[in-house]
């Protein structure tokens, strides 16, 4: 596969995109398109859709998509099968999900499904022409849910009668066919991805078990994304809510009855009981389960990165509802797969209403193919090699189609996060497939609704309905699409982005005042998650650091002489002007006399994107390098040892300091210090985190970077 500048466009032999006739803007409405192959020669299913898909062979999954695009662009996978396909016939399914809904991880576009299927280069089914898959409803999936996440669309509930699979395996049973109708025409372009394995991973050992017993202090969850429900946040107001789980879980509290320690065997799990497993380290992907039961039941599979209290599961952590439920008909073996992929190392299995035997629980696996992974090393110690092990994991599950700031709360494809991660897929891959469509991405689109004209997107594809957007993280745009050109030389795409690049320094010029320096940049400016970030007003003086680093890349990318000057101008101005003879100060704030004064604010941040920026450097201020690099770092205590500088985290001060370390060659201390901020993360989950602690995600996208050092300093 090569890719150079934009995707081609792709063209259906017949199918065109269809959807239930007058629900394309139905929310959380799911389909089911079904064909029956005879024989087993080889055949091609073309497929793209709005919101999500899933492909099952005679019941069993094989796939799901789309990969994401741009506003106003669609992606089309081409799936060859043959050993899937039986000697007679074979029973393939897809059931498409609307949600209709904006978020930070799919687009609020219309529904609909384009698909077909070629055998020796004849059409046998297409959607939209005399070729038809069945069509119907898949009403065994409850639509008023709950989102999963203030980012993510919805919650999983089913009821699931007896009979609700036997279209997947059985091609004489009818569906109860629906109307469809063509949509509006779309812009198909190609994959360019490699293909997900959706290896199946089983979980590794039993935690506990236990029973739920009524909560007399039972929470509630209020998360915005279930009381927030409005123009600019889309889904189901609560009051219409048929279901949320979480708070029906939040009715009981579990108590552990018998501590586990052992490998995965079949559990009998009595009325309100429950089992909780360890998958052995955090993994992504689509939740199998295969259970009995007696009679009819509730199923909960609730699921964690981390135990948040040492003992089991919590179905709001994060403020997302981590949990999936079953209404189940009993008398039957179900073998059931989530529609979404979650992230997740616990999981806890719940029966409420009548015994049930659970025999496997496991994951469809849903991260970048293992198989294309080829440049990794040994490392040299047993520690390093679980860091190491770690960072790769981590960049798996955030690089299955876009660059991923996590794959559980958000899935959604954030600038800044992206720069670290389009490293490391180079470095891992020797390939820039996914660097390519995350770019691409923001170049596609005419424009941006809801933020102003020049701006990007934080994160993209999403829609932002309330407006806000991070000035400085467009910047981390161009620094990636200087590196993209490095690593692959692609200058097509390059010479594509530069309208997007050029409207973006347009727009910022605007806020320039006198002295050239950024000043109250509007909506959100985001430094890092630490206390840095409450030093961002009236001019923040890391993101005019920043600034100036992507003037000097927009100079190298297109050859213009100006932009360079102006940017040994502008951190000339920033070292006048912010350091106060031992720091770098973070900002200045306007006094009655609208003129900028310099606070008293100086975070350990602060001075990292100084030298990242090339504001300062090991020879203009040495003081400060030696002070930084020795005094500061993992091993200060910040109570006793400069109490009045604010700590930086993971996100992204530690990682701008591992940056600064790596370009000066300090490679011994380096590895030291990779051993002291990750060792407990590559431990505790088996990927690394956004934040310095386990409160938040624990594999996010960024953090795999230190895969990207850990190649280069190991021989």
């Amino acid at each position: 596969m090569s890719i150079k500048g934009l995707s081609k466009e792709y063209k259906f032999r017949k199918a065109v995109p269809v959807w239930e006739k007058g629900q394309e803007l139905t929310k959380n409405l799911s389909l089911v398109f079904r064909a029956v192959i005879e024989g087993n020669e080889e055949i091609t299913l073309s497929i793209a859709s709005h919101s999500r898909y899933q492909i099952f062979v005679d019941g069993v999954f094989y796939a799901a998509g789309p990969a994401r695009a741009g506003h106003g662009f669609y992606r089309v996978s081409d799936y060859t099968l043959k050993t899937e396909l039986s000697d007679k016939k074979t029973v393939i399914s897809i059931i498409a999900a609307g949600y209709n809904v904006n978020s930070f991880y799919l687009l609020d576009k219309p529904s609909f499904l384009a698909a077909e299927i070629t055998r020796n280069g004849e059409v046998v089914y297409a959607t939209g022409s005399e070729k038809e898959f069945e069509a119907s409803r898949y009403a065994s999936r409850i639509s008023k849910t709950p989102r999963y996440s203030f980012q993510r669309p919805f919650t999983e509930a089913y009821i699931l009668d007896a009979y609700y699979d036997l279209f997947m395996t059985d091609p004489d049973t009818q569906l109860q066919a629906i109307e469809l109708a063509p949509t509006e025409n779309k812009n198909f372009i190609e994959r360019n991805l490699p293909f997900c394995l959706y290896t199946e991973r089983k979980v590794k050992e039993i935690v506990s078990k236990g029973i739920l017993i009524p909560d007399k202090d039972r929470r509630h969850f209020k998360d915005r994304s279930l009381t927030g429900i409005c123009d600019e946040l889309k889904g189901f107001p609560e009051k219409e809510l048929d279901t949320s789980p979480v708070n029906e879980l939040y009715a009981y509290k579990t108590q552990i009855m018998e501590d586990g320690g052992y490998g995965m065997e079949s559990v009998s799990l009595g009325i309100n009981c429950c089992c909780i497993y360890d998958m052995g380290r955090n993994n992504t992907g689509y939740i199998r389960l295969s259970l009995t039961a007696e009679h009819d039941t509730v199923i909960y599979a609730v699921f964690n990165e981390i135990l948040p209290d040492g003992k089991c599961p919590d179905p709001g952590k994060d403020a997302c509802e981590n949990v999936v439920k079953w209404a189940i008909q009993g008398g039957r073996t179900y073998d059931i797969v989530s529609f979404e992929p979650y992230t997740f190392r616990y999981i806890q299995i719940i029966s409420m209403y009548a015994p049930t035997l659970v025999t496997n629980v496991s994951l469809y696996e849903e991260c970048y193919p293992e198989t294309l992974v080829t440049n990794t090393k040994k490392m040299p110690t047993e520690n390093l090699q679980k860091i190491y092990n770690a960072a790769v994991e981590t960049f798996r599950q955030n690089s299955t189609d876009i660059f991923m700031d996590c794959p559980s709360r958000e899935r959604a494809g954030w600038l800044c996060d992206s720069f670290f991660t389009s490293r490391v897929e180079k470095e891992l891959t020797g390939d820039s497939f996914v660097d390519h469509n995350f770019i691409e991405n923001f170049i596609l689109p005419e424009k941006f609704d809801n933020i102003p004209e020049g701006m990007l997107p934080m994160c993209y594809p999403s829609d932002h309905y309330d407006g806000t957007y991070i000035h400085n993280w467009a910047f981390w745009f161009i620094l990636q699409l200087k590196g993209y050109l490095e690593r692959s030389g692609d200058r097509e795409l390059v010479d594509a982005a530069k309208k997007r690049v050029y409207e973006l320094l347009e727009f910022t010029r605007k806020y320039e005042n006198a002295d050239g320096l950024l000043q109250n940049i509007d909506s959100w400016i985001f430094v890092e998650w630490s206390e840095a970030n409450d030093f961002v007003r009236d001019i923040n003086y890391p993101s005019n650091m920043l600034y100036s680093k992507v003037l000097d890349a927009v100079a190298d990318l297109y050859a213009d002489v100006a932009l360079h000057e102006k940017a040994v101008s502008l951190r000339k101005t920033i070292a006048e002007k912010s350091f106060d003879g031992e720091f770098f100060i973070d900002n200045a704030v306007l006094n009655e006399d609208k003129i900028p004064v310099n606070t008293e604010n100086h975070s350990e941040t602060c001075q990292y994107y100084a030298f990242f920026s090339g504001t300062a450097t090991k020879e203009t201020h040495p003081e400060l390098y030696e002070k930084m690099f020795t005094v500061f770092g993992p091993g200060r205590n910040p109570e006793k040892t400069y109490p009045d500088v604010p700590v930086s985290n993971a996100f992204i001060g530690n990682y701008l300091r591992l940056f600064i370390l790596f370009e000066d060659g300090q490679y011994d201390k380096l590895l030291t210090e990779i051993e002291s901020f990750f060792l407990p993360m590559a431990e505790k989950t088996g990927t690394l985190w956004e934040n310095m602690t386990d409160y938040a995600s624990c594999c996010h996208g960024f953090a795999s970077h230190v895969a990207y050092w850990l190649n280069h300093i190991v021989k």
